[in-house]
């Protein structure tokens, strides 16, 4: 027995209570010898390496290359994208794509190159593959963008996965970007991140990694182009990630370096070039789509975890009621289940639960459920019944299920990796649409199984169907969040077709946009944590995944009056807007903080009331063309490297800056412009950039600027859609878009482009039709005509 283990063990009993303490002591070993059981030992391994060219066989879009030890198998697609996998491995089958791959490029060729190498050359990208191995990515115009060296693989000597190595080499002026959500960024620091979805068990900061979604997706900004690199597996692995440095001037740059190191599955990768937008258009292609969101859920949501009865979300919700706050959502955490088990209500908090849900709904109000994957292993249990009815459960190397300890006490797992699996889960759902829920949000499912000391997950030897492929939970674990997502959001379209369904996920992977959003999990109460909560949102949303946001005020604690406002005023104009807290937290409600914090707070909610119709076409554009909501100040420039470092201030669509005040005590910051007119939007003074300008930031807001000759969409006073527009700049024009949303169901808007001009000494504002341009047809506001 292993000392250590033994004292994080007695800790463990007294720290939760003694029968569940003993549950997670008995699950911790439990874990260990399945996977003693379970998994070989790896073993003596031979290194390997792919060795010289031996054969080339061009193809539709590139080609085989053969190796002495190994084969490339390269092609360009027709939107741009260039995969290449290693060892034979095809794109397909993947967990990340969305339907099928992408053809081949017809007019990209496998050619040879100098020095006994090869090429393709195809319009936006050039590939040059080196005759020992190493693959080097290029703009049309010769430049290097990354260069992977030869990769080495390590094969065990019995038999068993291979780990595999691919180190890479970037410009010395590029940025990293992305791998999820990380709580330090949005650009990622020189350091080693790991690949494997983590339920930290505490509160998170800017120094905690891995958190809830890690993915193998990194955004690489440099002065020449921007691309975006996917290694398309799931095996647990890291990334070691080092900045170049440039020579000043002297010619010896050293480049930047990726190191990945995975413990098995297929070596394959994506990459596309090109402009961020166009980068992430053409992930999102291959991807899927992102889920459209019903325009309730772009509004303001309360959660907490302990409401404990009806009178409780009663009481919360005429609260903001009394005092004329805007709320559009509440969520109910574990406690109002019986027992915590999955699709029950606890019938003595919560008796009529679907009359709640009625009338909130008749207020504009619509009530989100928890939904965890763990389900009470108990006969009797409706969800374990209909399971073990279905073999849904996952079960180890032996045979026998899986248990584990979560909420509810001994528990078992769905095995989502199984279409039929997913079907039987997604059915359960039609029991919470009866109870009256309208969202739901999936918590516990990295997933998360309580254990006294190791990791707490399932056994890695646990065995899962992986689409009939079969394969155990070191392939399935990083993937179990999405395709739990996708059972639900499949489920949902099922049972309630006329409308979008609204799911969001703790955990999930590379295309989990395609079934919803995410959340920040338990973000701890502090600075750093409100810093961190910008971070996961950007950083997510450059991988990807456009819906998220964080628990306002953090996780745990007692946020001090200053923080929780600042913390509201972010949120305020991040995609998923919400408050929530732990059983043990502080108070989370505005009016908890005392009557300036209550005003400055109503200020918030009734801006994100009006900017609703601005969210909503920003969500559409995120469907369509893959773009978050919130993006980096250098998304417009990336080649400029004032804006590429800052990480304090996100743009809002093409429309807004936000700079939110992250820091005690500040009722001025340092803002970085981009180029061009901004207009501070509550003072409308004008600023030019690019540059730094010091703006105000009293408790009251924080700074939001607007782009000069955007057209903003926003609620009127009478709850139509208006135009805010914003005065361009002399002698230039501007413009914008607007998708006029109908709410929740699935018809598709048109999209309305407007264009603003000077006309004399008039701002005029057209939309432009298939005939030429026409005057605006809805209400016009013009703005920033007095700035100075």
């Amino acid at each position: 027995m292993d000392g250590r283990d033994l004292v994080r063990s007695m800790k463990a009993v007294g720290s939760v209570g003694a029968a569940q303490g003993l549950r997670t002591v008995r699950a911790a070993w439990r874990r260990r010898r399945t996977d003693a059981a379970g998994l070989p030992p790896r073993g003596a391994e031979r290194a390997r390496v792919p060795g010289p060219v031996q054969e080339v066989r061009p193809g539709p879009g590139g080609g085989v290359i053969r190796f002495s030890r190994s084969e490339l198998r390269i092609c360009v697609t027709v939107n741009g994208a260039v995969f290449w996998g290693w060892d034979g491995a095809d794109p397909e089958p993947s967990y990340a794509l969305a339907g099928r791959c992408p053809e081949p490029d017809p007019r990209a060729v496998l050619e040879p190159d100098k020095d006994g190498g090869w090429r393709v050359v195809a319009e936006r990208v050039t590939v040059v593959i080196s005759r020992h191995g190493a693959v080097e990515v290029q703009t049309p115009g010769g430049v290097t963008l990354r260069r992977d060296l030869p990769p080495r693989w390590w094969e065990p000597v019995e038999g068993g996965p291979a780990r595999w190595m691919q180190r890479s080499e970037v410009a010395a002026d590029a940025r990293f970007f992305g791998l999820g959500g990380r709580a330090s960024g949005p650009r990622l620091k020189d350091g080693t991140y790991r690949l494997w979805n983590t339920d930290p068990g505490r509160p998170f900061g800017p120094g905690d990694d891995p958190l809830y979604i890690t993915m193998p997706v990194q955004l690489v900004v440099a002065d020449a182009a921007t691309h975006l690199v996917f290694h398309d597996t799931s095996w647990d692995g890291t990334v070691t990630l080092r900045e170049g440095e440039e020579g000043a001037g002297s010619g010896h740059d050293r480049a930047g370096t990726s190191e990945l190191r995975m413990d098995g599955g297929p070596l394959r990768c994506w990459v596309m070039v090109g402009a961020p937008a166009r980068v992430l258009l053409v992930w999102a292609s291959l991807t899927g789509a992102a889920a459209l969101p019903p325009a309730w859920a772009l509004g303001h949501h309360h959660a907490r975890w302990g409401f404990g009865s009806e009178q409780e979300v009663r009481r919360i919700v005429s609260g903001y009621q009394d005092r004329d706050l805007p709320l559009d959502a509440v969520h109910l955490d574990i406690d109002h289940y019986d027992e915590h088990q999955v699709f029950t209500v606890d019938h003595d908090g919560f008796p009529k639960l679907p009359q709640l849900a009625e009338d909130l709904r008749r207020d504009g109000i619509r009530l989100v459920s928890i939904v965890d994957p763990a389900v009470k292993a108990a006969p009797g249990n409706a969800v374990y019944d209909s399971g073990t009815a279905e073999d849904a459960f996952v079960r180890d190397a032996s045979g026998e299920l899986v248990r584990g300890v979560v909420w509810p006490g001994e528990a078992v797992f769905p095995d989502f990796t199984h279409a039929r699996v997913r079907q039987w889960w997604g059915g359960l759902y039609e029991e919470r649409l009866t109870q009256g829920f309208s969202g739901f949000w999936h918590d516990m499912n990295e997933p998360t199984s309580f254990t006294a000391f190791g990791e707490s997950t399932l056994p890695r030897s646990a065995g899962h169907c992986l689409e009939g492929r079969g394969g155990d939970h070191r392939e399935a674990h990083n993937v179990y969040g999405l395709c739990m997502a996708r059972a639900g959001y499949e489920g949902l379209r099922e049972l309630a077709p006329e409308e979008r369904p609204f799911v969001f996920s703790r955990s999930g992977w590379a295309g989990m946009q395609r079934y919803g959003g995410t959340w920040s999990g338990d973000v701890a109460t502090g600075w750093p944590g409100l810093r961190a909560s910008l971070s996961l949102v950007m950083g997510l949303g450059l991988c990807g995944v456009p819906y998220s946001g964080p628990d306002v005020g953090g996780f745990d604690g007692s946020p001090s009056p200053e923080l929780y406002l600042r913390w509201f005023q972010l949120a305020a104009y991040l995609p998923l807007f919400r408050t929530h807290a732990s059983l043990r937290a502080g108070r989370r409600e505005p009016w908890e903080f005392g009557p300036d914090v209550l005003e400055h707070a109503r200020v918030a909610l009734v801006e994100r009331r009006r900017l609703l119709p601005y969210f909503v076409t920003l969500a559409h554009l995120a469907r369509r063309t893959g773009t978050p909501y919130v993006r980096p100040l250098w998304w417009w420039t990336p080649e400029d490297r004032a804006l590429r470092d800052c990480e304090d201030a996100f743009v809002l669509g093409d429309c807004l800056l936000v700079a939110p005040v992250l820091d005690p005590g500040l009722e001025r910051r340092a803002v970085q412009l981009p180029r061009g007119r901004w207009y501070d939007t509550a003072t409308g003074r004008a600023y030019e950039g690019p540059g730094q300008v010091l703006v105000d930031a009293p408790m009251s807001r924080i700074p939001v600027l607007a782009r000069a000759g955007a057209v903003v969409p926003v609620r009127g006073d009478d709850g139509g859609l208006e135009l805010e527009v914003w005065a361009p700049a002399r002698e230039r024009t501007g413009g914008g878009l607007v998708v006029p949303d109908t709410g929740a169901d699935w018809d598709e808007p048109e999209f309305e482009r407007y264009v603003t001009r000077w006309k004399g000494r008039k701002v005029v504002v057209e939309l432009e039709q298939e005939d030429g341009m026409v005057p605006s047809p809805r209400p016009v506001r013009v703005r920033g005509l007095d700035a100075g």
